[in-house]
C-alpha cells in the first residue's frame, strides 16, 4: 500500500475516484470533507432481510451522523460505532479505522469513504476472525478495476446484493434535497464477505 493511499485526509477534489467511476450523482465541485455522503437508512432493512448479522456484535466504522447505526439499532443493541471525526451522533467513538490496531470479534457493516473503500475492505478482513462478515455498501462500478480484481481474486465476496431500486447516498445526509433534485443516477450494492470463505461469488438482486 503506497504512501499516497495512506495519506488519509479523506478530502476528494475534481480528480476524485468518483470521476474515475463515472458517478453522475457527484459533480466536479469540491468533494465533501472527509468524504461524507450518508446512506439512506432503508439500506440496512434491505440487507437484514437477506443476511443474518444478529449472532455477533456489529461495528459501524464510518458512522457519520448515525443513519445506518440508528437503523441497525432497530434490530440489535449489540452495535458500536465510530468515525474519524465527530458529526454529533451521540456515542460515536473517534477512531481512524485504517489505523486501528486491535482485533474485532464481530461483524462490520458500513458505507466506507469511497476514496479508501479498498483499504477499508482489506482492513476489515484483517481484523475479524473466520466466520465473521464484512458488509460494504458500494457502487456497482466498484466491480471494475485491476486493483479491485486482485482484491476479489484473493478475497472473493460471498455474496453481492445489487439493489434493483435506487438507494440514496446524500451529501451531509440531505436526502430530501436529493429527492427534490431528481434522486440518484448511481446504482449501489451490498458487497458481503465472510472471513475464510474461498468459494465463488454469488450475485443476487434485492429491493
Amino acid at each position: 500500500m503506497d504512501e499516497e493511499k495512506l495519506n488519509k485526509d479523506w478530502i476528494g477534489n475534481k480528480n476524485s475516484v468518483f470521476k474515475t467511476l463515472g458517478a453522475s450523482s457527484h459533480t466536479d465541485k469540491e468533494r465533501e470533507i472527509n468524504d461524507y455522503y450518508a446512506t439512506e437508512p432503508k439500506a440496512i432493512d434491505i440487507l437484514f432481510e437477506v443476511e443474518n448479522f444478529l449472532d455477533k456484535p456489529i461495528w459501524e466504522c464510518a458512522a457519520g451522523s448515525g443513519e445506518l447505526v440508528a437503523a441497525i439499532k432497530k434490530y440489535t443493541d449489540k452495535v458500536v460505532y465510530s468515525d474519524i471525526v465527530d458529526r454529533g451522533y451521540d456515542g460515536t467513538k473517534i477512531i481512524d479505522f485504517l489505523e486501528y490496531k486491535k482485533q474485532w470479534t464481530g461483524h462490520i457493516i458500513t458505507n466506507p469513504p469511497y476514496k479508501y473503500a479498498t483499504e477499508f475492505i482489506y482492513k476489515a478482513l484483517s481484523i475479524v476472525p473466520d466466520g465473521c462478515k464484512v458488509a460494504m455498501f458500494l457502487k456497482v462500478q466498484f466491480l471494475e478495476g485491476k486493483e479491485r480484481k486482485r482484491l476479489f481474486t484473493n478475497y472473493p465476496p460471498k455474496v453481492i446484493y445489487i439493489s434493483s431500486s435506487r438507494i440514496l447516498c446524500a451529501k451531509n445526509a440531505r436526502f430530501d434535497d436529493m429527492r427534490r433534485g431528481g434522486g440518484s443516477a448511481v446504482a449501489y450494492a451490498w458487497f458481503v464477505w465472510e472471513k475464510g470463505y474461498n468459494g465463488e461469488t454469488i450475485i443476487k438482486w434485492i429491493n
